[in-house]
């Protein structure tokens, strides 16, 4: 995530380590460069200058503590400059309304709006406890009605029958009604892409929000698309008044322009990003942490928290248990490695953990991924006594696991022995106390 930001900004700070005292040249001579940083990662030129003057007055007019070198003299400023830019603090949908509360997507075609709606109501389902109810109006592409229900059924929310020929204000009353006669306490639908110009297609969202009267308007923008997803929500809001947005693809997006400038140029504040194609690949936005992330101090908290939705408190204990008795098997590693395959890419986790973000730009997702997979069939190929005793795994038994998956024998070999050496490492952090860090972190209510 924003990588080439990431990486020009850390050159700057670089660059002061060497100098030994905080001057108003050295200071501006940096500014310079963050400047250049953030125009090249297609941040809106206005917040490019706002946010630079914001930094100029506080790190020259403020007195310096001998303590600090030029480098965190500045760094303080502008970790406080991209916090405040993005937001501040998270913001989450106002779910205090009399239900159903409405939801309503806009949005350029092909941002992702109809994944979106999905995932926000899978979100809201499973983390606030609600019952939500979907709908599609977009009766301009086809196959977007069929998709919906599609991914309706996937996470088992109902969607309003809806067909591509029917008028989008009727979808949305009989929604309303079903929602109201059904008790549905959240209404979610999706609407048409269009572009922000386009004044017919504006014209009918104007029309389905007097009808609907939602709560949230809410737009999903593509995060890649950089500072112009900062004009298209200016458009949008212009016009609708948007409550919040989502960025969609914000793990595939190495510049960060559009996280920089949507809020700075609306107001509204960045509520989800979206991190994958999964159905649960939706995150609340934290500035504070996307603003550690992008100066390359890790992300902790967000990995903590998506380690407590993919692992149980009680199989952690259990872990740290076998970890400290020595008893790590094949077959829970297996499932270590399922667990991390759902938290995310291996590049994505080792970014969070400060300190490791060059590691994780030199894991090649592609062959990180085809590496689990030939290591989740060579345990595949494994009976059940194998992977709990891998000891008797002898040279017989390695030539038939290496045969049911589609290995060479070396490879078992070699994954044989790199799992031992994982097992005697696992025991020695969790006797030095690393597993009780670790119980902590996925503890409840953290």
């Amino acid at each position: 995530m924003f990588e080439t930001l990431s990486d020009r900004l850390e050159g700057v700070f670089k660059r002061l380590k060497g100098q030994g005292r905080v001057t108003e040249r050295n200071i501006e001579e940096a500014l310079r460069e963050v400047r250049l940083a953030l125009l090249d990662a297609d941040v809106n030129i206005r917040v490019v200058r706002d946010f630079v003057e914001h930094v100029k007055s506080k790190a020259i007019g403020q007195e310096v503590l001998r303590s600090l070198t030029p480098e965190q003299h500045l760094l303080k400023f502008v970790a406080e400059e991209l916090r405040e830019v993005m937001g501040g603090q998270a913001r989450e949908i106002d779910l205090r309304v009399k239900p159903p509360v409405k939801v309503m997507l806009v949005g350029l075609q092909g941002s992702g709006k109809t994944t979106t709606l999905a995932k926000l109501a899978r979100w809201l389902k499973a983390e606030r406890g609600r019952n939500p109810l979907l709908a599609s109006t977009d009766v301009r592409r086809p196959a977007a009605m069929e998709q919906l229900r599609v991914l309706g059924t996937q996470i088992g929310v109902p969607v309003t029958e809806s067909r591509e020929t029917d008028d989008p204000v009727e979808i949305v009353s009989r929604a309303l009604a079903r929602a109201e006669v059904g008790g549905f306490d959240a209404l979610l639908f999706d609407t048409a892409g269009r572009l922000q110009i386009d004044t017919e297609l504006m014209d009918e969202l104007a029309r389905l929000k007097a009808v609907a009267a939602p709560h949230h308007i809410i737009l999903v923008a593509d995060a890649m698309t950089g500072q112009e997803a900062a004009n298209v929500a200016h458009g949008f809001h212009e016009r609708l008044g948007l409550s919040g947005i989502v960025l969609t693809k914000l793990d595939s997006d190495a510049r960060g322009g559009a996280a920089l400038s949507v809020r700075a140029v609306t107001g509204a504040p960045i509520l989800f990003a979206g991190t994958g194609e999964k159905l649960e690949a939706l995150e609340l936005f934290h500035p504070d942490r996307v603003a550690s992330r992008i100066l390359g101090m890790g992300d902790v908290l967000t990995l903590i928290e998506r380690a407590q939705q993919n692992y149980e408190q009680a199989k952690a204990k259990e872990l740290e248990r076998k970890l400290r008795k020595n008893e790590f098997t094949i077959g829970d590693f297996a499932e270590q490695l399922r667990t991390i395959r759902q938290m995310g890419s291996l590049g994505e986790l080792v970014g969070m953990i400060p300190g490791l973000k060059k590691v994780a730009g030199q894991i090649d997702p592609d062959q990180a991924h085809r590496e689990m997979v030939r290591i989740q069939a060579m345990i595949d190929s494994m009976t059940k006594e194998e992977r709990r005793h891998h000891l008797i795994l002898n040279g017989r038994r390695r030539a038939r696991i290496a045969a049911g998956s589609g290995t060479s024998v070396q490879e078992v070999n070699r994954f044989i022995k790199q799992f031992e050496q994982s097992r005697k490492m696992m025991k020695k952090l969790s006797l030095m106390g690393m597993g009780r860090a670790m119980m902590r972190g996925l503890g409840p209510g953290r």
